[in-house]
């Protein structure tokens, strides 16, 4: 098994009732991976409080893969996964938002893609999907199956079976934004990137080209968009002190 420390990042607003039972089951996973001897050495989860500037500052720079995991067509994946490719990080994620700019720049060889694409997604909506259809996947899907039941069986949190019945419901009748329709795609990029990840000379090649090939992204080139295409002002002149 190849070593991994997680990281999760996450915000909700306060009346988001499900988002925050996400993240509380998030930091339940957390306490009982960390507490586990048989994971010691072999994997770490952790949710950062309070995640700010200086905390990005140390976090972003020691992180080898970026996971931006949103559904494609949500937007839901911003300027964040700009900056870890800036500072070398690699990227998993969807076709959405700021995924689809890092891919285009980076080159798709040095980015691991997974998931549905727009046009899939609204196909499943059409047919009904968040009416019962992520069932099938959970049904298909031994490790999805015993992911989920390990939430339903009170694994996390302390044998209690009603704290995620909301979220495990959920998931199997609605399930807005697929998770289980792109678990499959999901855990099978993971097996590509441990591979890759075992051959220290591709990744390093991986996360330079990412590097090299980021800097359209820099907030330089950004402000100077701002100015050219919504201030109409252009660049004040630059006044330098004798």
């Amino acid at each position: 098994m190849l070593p991994r420390t997680v990281f999760f990042g996450a915000k909700s607003a306060p009346g988001y009732a499900m988002a925050k039972l996400t993240i509380q089951l998030i930091n339940n996973v957390a306490r009982v991976v960390n507490n586990d001897p048989a994971c010691k050495g072999k994997l770490a989860v952790f949710f950062p409080e309070n995640y700010n500037i200086e905390l990005a500052m140390n976090l972003i720079p020691a992180t080898d893969l970026d996971e931006q995991i949103s559904q494609a067509g949500k937007e839901a994946s911003g300027t964040g996964n700009m900056k870890f490719a800036l500072n070398g990080a690699l990227t998993v994620g969807t076709l959405d938002g700021a995924n689809v700019e890092i891919r285009e720049r980076v080159g798709a060889e040095n980015f691991f893609l997974f998931g549905m694409t727009v046009d899939e997604v609204e196909k499943l909506y059409a047919e009904g999907y968040d009416h019962g259809g992520s069932r099938k996947y959970y049904e298909s899907d031994p490790r999805l199956k015993t992911a989920v039941d390990m939430v339903a069986d009170g694994t996390f949190s302390n044998g209690d079976k009603s704290v995620y019945e909301p979220l495990v419901n959920d998931w199997l009748t609605h399930d807005y934004f697929m998770a289980m329709a792109d678990f499959s795609s999901y855990m099978d990029i993971q097996a590509q990137i441990e591979e890759t990840y075992r051959d220290p000379m591709k990744w390093a090649r991986m996360a330079v080209l990412n590097v090299a090939n980021s800097g359209y992204f820099s907030s330089d080139r950004s402000i100077e968009d701002y100015l050219d295409r919504i201030w109409h002002t252009g660049a004040l002149p630059a006044h330098v002190a004798e």
